[in-house]
């Protein structure tokens, strides 16, 4: 399942670098060092506040095996679900497709492309915190998604 879900994503991420049709929506990468926390919790609440009208991705440069059981939880008590999510790689293809790319907490790590705006969102990693901690990332991260919406382009 994981290799096939990888798959669509690099083969969706290179129709929309070759302009095919139905490519025009927005595409978002959200960046971070394991994909188990930061990204994967604003990816899912971006792709839930978007209500479709981005595409949303989310990569580690060194991923973990799985999203960290207390991001999963918070997201659950924002009624979004991350039952599915799984921490994946970064790669060209998906820094290529994106229109932003969001980096949380990579440095150095996370490629720089011409053409692609840029941010950079300094939120705590949540591994290990207690659970009130990762509520208050949640909570940060969702104001960073409703700054990222307002400025998108209406579709």
């Amino acid at each position: 399942m994981r290799a096939e879900h990888l798959a669509t994503e690099r083969l969706e991420a290179l129709a929309h670098i070759e302009g095919a049709p139905g490519c025009g929506l927005p595409r978002v990468l959200l960046v971070c060092s394991h994909n188990t926390g930061r990204s994967q919790m604003a990816a899912a609440l971006l792709a839930h506040r978007a209500g479709g009208h981005v595409v949303v991705s989310s990569a580690g440069t060194l991923p973990a095996a799985e999203v960290e059981p207390d991001v999963t939880q918070v997201l659950t008590e924002a009624g979004v679900d991350l039952a599915d999510a799984f921490p994946e790689p970064l790669t060209d293809e998906v820094v290529q497709a994106a229109d932003i790319v969001i980096t949380m907490g990579c440095g150095d790590a996370c490629p720089v492309l011409p053409g692609r705006r840029y941010l950079d969102w300094p939120v705590t990693d949540p591994e290990g915190a207690p659970i009130a901690v990762a509520r208050g990332i949640r909570d940060e991260i969702d104001a960073h998604i409703t700054e990222l919406l307002v400025s998108l382009p209406s579709t």
